[in-house]
């Protein structure tokens, strides 16, 4: 945390140790003494919700400026996509096993391409580039692994869900966020993007990159990089072309993105984009 500013004023701090010191008596017991941000019935209240809102904007923001991160790199990407030669665990079926066993390769990928971008951004200090995932096991665990994998920081940004999801081992303590909110977490996904990189996926990450091509498409994002990864998958899950044909999307809004197959592809998309030195990972 950043250090507090001298005033003369009496701080939320000290104001917070004087009230759990205070002699308990039923007025000091009830829930109408406590201090407003330290009751949590009230915090968590119906009343309060753009309170909390602004707060998971706020804490997150406040972090990535303390660590003076300007850019990110985003991989969205499946949860349930295994590491290469580990179980499938989330397979329901055999058809399920063996096509999510397929899959892996796809953690491969974005591990790599996620090396790509940690070393273009240890050449500029660790605040341009910075990976980011959405903190899970699967695809979002590749990507902050290759960021590990060559030394470089990563961020996670995690939701709080039924059954899901512990953050993976991978991203940097101090960047690693929990959040209540979907609508605070996407703005903060997207914020500092500097390129969007989606891998194979379920609902989450077709939300993801939808969410994000509509942006793009209507003018509420500038154009970045936007890369599908995996020309197979993508051509059979979405038809594009259908959408055009219906004139539901313009002709050339399928340009809006790039579909590539490897780490060393997109990487190569963005670093020519932003005219970027070329990199070569060990080995």
């Amino acid at each position: 945390m950043a250090t507090r500013a001298h005033t003369p004023l009496r701080t939320s701090v000290e104001d917070l140790d004087a009230a759990k010191r205070a002699p308990s008596t039923p007025q000091t017991e009830s829930a109408a003494f406590r201090l407003a941000f330290s009751d949590e019935e009230f915090m968590t209240s119906e009343d309060t919700r753009g309170v909390r809102f602004q707060l998971e904007y706020l804490k997150t923001e406040y972090r990535l400026r303390e660590h003076g991160i300007r850019s990110t790199v985003v991989l969205f990407g499946g949860a349930r996509i295994p590491e290469p030669g580990k179980p499938a665990w989330a397979a329901r079926n055999e058809t399920q096993k063996q096509n999510l066993e397929a899959a892996s390769r796809y953690y491969d990928e974005a591990r790599r391409f996620a090396q790509y971008a940690s070393l273009t951004s240890r050449a500029l200090n660790f605040r341009d580039y910075v990976v980011v995932t959405g903190g899970g096991p699967g695809v979002m665990e590749a990507g902050n692994r290759g960021a590990a994998d060559v030394g470089a920081p990563s961020i996670g940004l995690n939701i709080v869900l039924p059954h899901e999801q512990a953050p993976n081992t991978y991203i940097t303590p101090d960047l690693c966020f929990n959040f209540h909110y979907f609508a605070t977490r996407k703005i903060h996904f997207l914020l500092r993007a500097r390129a969007v990189a989606i891998f194979p996926g379920g609902f989450g990450t077709l939300d993801e990159f939808f969410e994000t091509l509509t942006l793009i498409q209507t003018g509420r994002m500038e154009r970045v990089p936007l890369l599908l990864f995996g020309k197979e998958f993508w051509n059979k899950v979405i038809n594009f072309e259908a959408l055009a044909d219906a004139g539901t999307i313009a002709p050339d809004d399928p340009h809006l993105f790039t579909v590539v197959d490897s780490a060393e592809d997109g990487w190569n998309v963005i670093r020519e984009h932003y005219n970027l030195p070329e990199v070569t990972l060990a080995g």
